[in-house]
């Protein structure tokens, strides 16, 4: 057995603003200390990220070659 968590997966992909924002948001609510959210958009958050550093998050985001982020978020404390 692993004791790797299942990332939670927001695809908030051609959603329109803040609804990408709040979704993030509740899926942080029940993230475990271990866990893992990844946000899927077509633009990078800006206002996003000073959020999550103000909270006690930490994140790495990655660009595909089609055009989209993939913002992985993690508690700041997580390994």
């Amino acid at each position: 057995m692993t004791d790797i968590t299942t990332p939670i997966i927001v695809d908030a992909r051609g959603l329109m603003p803040p609804e990408p924002l709040n979704l993030t948001l509740e899926a942080l609510d029940t993230l475990p200390p271990d866990g893992e959210v990844i946000l899927m958009l077509y633009r990078e958050p800006g206002p996003l990220y000073d959020i999550l550093r103000r909270n006690g998050y930490t994140h790495r985001t990655e660009s595909t070659d089609s055009g989209e982020f993939h913002i992985h978020i993690r508690h700041a404390a997580a390994p």
